[in-house]
């Protein structure tokens, strides 16, 4: 819930520290860092204290060089940080970043400590291979950058991964698609704080829509997995695709392409990087969007024809992945005139 105006006056300033490293992504830190800026300048105007400090870190410390070859200076070592934290958010960059040996490795243990007395630990795009290196986001919900979605995945299949996802909250841990993703993250955490209208006077400052809903998709769930499926696995998905309606349930599935259904599961998951129930909800999902997009069919039409059940099972899944409505959904993101 936002702040009230007597809790506001008498606060301090929450820290907000970015977390880069050698070879992290320089948009990944300022998109965020300047959607908190904003938001503490325009708390800052009306009296009080500055809603947000913020804080550059890295592991050692000293200059930052960017992968796209720009330098930050005088970040602050992890170690040095002294007093309470906020929120912590992990930039992205190379997914080997966080490897034993890589430029990031020893933010993990770090990370570790931190998430057991720091309010928010968030990542951005493949920052979730941080927080899931540190063991944060094992049997939570996460995203990442379409792209690494399979990767995430196979090193750590105990997340509840949901590749579609713009951004994804499961409290105390957030995760962000990439770069312009981050941003729509900033922008949901500053509304969380201080209310709507700071969060949309920070949009209009950057000229940015105030915020997509986590759950618009990064891109198609389905797209990305024929890419990198084998040709067997892709003609099924083709037909999927062609028939939500269908049961696509994988007794079903694994009939069509004459597997058993455990060895279907397992070669499934090992494909797509998605489970075949998740993989369908998304695909169903995917459907159901482009309905509220482009046409005016009532909801019952609309969960019929994207293979949901009913009007419920509609929403209770749009809900779930994007924090919306249907009807919230069609009013967004709507082209019909």
């Amino acid at each position: 819930m936002p702040e009230t105006q007597a809790n506001t006056a008498a606060r301090r300033s929450r820290v907000i520290v970015l977390l880069a490293y050698e070879g992290c992504q320089s948009l990944d830190v300022t998109g965020p860092w300047e959607v908190f800026t904003k938001a503490a300048q325009f708390s800052a105007r009306e009296g009080q204290a500055p809603a947000y400090r913020l804080i550059l870190a890295s592991p050692s410390g000293g200059t930052v060089r960017c992968n796209s070859g720009l330098s930050w200076a005088d970040s602050v070592p992890i170690a040095e940080l002294r007093g309470s934290i906020d929120t912590l958010l992990v930039a992205g960059g190379d997914e080997q970043a966080f490897d034993t040996g890589g430029t990031a490795h020893a933010l993990l243990p770090w990370l570790r400590r931190k998430a057991r007395v720091v309010r928010r630990v968030g990542s951005v795009c493949t920052g979730a291979f941080a927080l899931a290196g540190a063991g944060l986001l094992e049997g939570r919900r996460a995203t990442t950058h379409w792209r690494s979605c399979a990767a995430l995945a196979r090193q750590y299949p105990g997340i509840a991964l949901e590749p579609d996802a713009i951004f994804v909250a499961d409290p105390p841990f957030y995760s962000s698609a990439g770069i312009s993703a981050a941003i729509d993250l900033a922008l949901a955490l500053v509304e969380a704080d201080l209310g709507q209208a700071v969060a949309l006077a920070v949009a209009r400052d950057l000229v940015l829509y105030l915020r997509r809903p986590g759950g618009q998709s990064q891109f198609s769930a389905g797209l990305q997995a024929q890419t990198r499926a084998s040709h067997r696995f892709r003609d099924l998905l083709s037909w999927m695709h062609e028939h939500p309606q269908a049961d696509l349930g994988v007794a079903e599935l694994a009939q069509r392409v004459a597997m058993s259904e455990r060895h279907f599961a397992r070669q499934f998951r090992q494909e797509t990087g998605q489970t075949p129930a998740r993989f369908v909800e998304a695909l169903r999902l995917d459907c159901a969007k482009s309905h509220l997009e482009q046409t005016p069919w009532p909801l019952a039409r609309v969960a019929h024809k994207a293979g949901f059940g009913s009007v419920d099972s509609l929403q209770r899944s749009l809900k779930r992945h994007a924090g919306i409505t249907p009807e919230q959904y069609r009013q967004r993101f709507s082209r019909q005139a």
